[in-house]
């Protein structure tokens, strides 16, 4: 089952750089990521989502190309290729993948100007070393689908590996 969390940062740049260390962690097949977006709130409240995959770009390639094949067909392939890569790019503007973008819209409504929050949709239990690397970035967990104890510790172990990570970077009192 698939397991979606919600972390709340103070700034763009902190979930980014936990999304940056997420997706490192998937590299060392420590956490299998369905689907991982940064929403950040402007400064008018309204929510932008940064998606992990460009469902626009990554439609208008795949149309490019079926476009050329087919175009080559027809002797005709800067037609094919230019109809393919229009109808793949506005398929594409139209495909959600992932977590559904509503629901972080709704979600990210309670993120203040400048806040952003990370939505991590993983398919296999996130570990609580993964838990521990992601709490070193700080932020605090804003909504999950784990049931309440599984929930808690979460919360658990988020809040004590952001509290470990800033005792050892806190500069020594003499």
């Amino acid at each position: 089952m698939s397991e979606l969390i919600v972390i709340g940062y103070e700034t763009p740049d902190k979930a980014e750089e936990a999304r940056a260390d997420l997706m490192k962690m998937a590299g060392e097949y420590l956490v299998d990521v369905a689907d991982a977006v940064v929403a950040v709130a402007d400064a008018e409240g309204n929510v932008k989502l940064n998606q992990m995959v460009n469902m626009w770009t990554a439609g208008a390639t795949g149309g490019a190309f079926w476009g050329l094949l087919v175009g080559m067909i027809f002797f005709n392939p800067l037609l094919g290729v230019a109809v393919g890569a229009g109808a793949g790019a506005l398929s594409g503007a139209l495909t959600d993948y992932g977590i559904n973008d509503d629901f972080m819209k709704e979600v990210g409504g309670v993120l203040q100007p400048g806040q952003a929050a990370l939505f991590m949709m993983v398919r296999t239990n996130a570990s609580d070393r993964v838990i521990e690397r992601l709490g070193e970035h700080g932020g605090r967990v804003l909504r999950t689908n784990l049931d309440t104890d599984a929930e808690n510790h979460l919360r658990r172990a988020f809040d004590e590996a952001h509290k470990a990570e800033v005792g050892a970077t806190a500069p020594e009192q003499a």
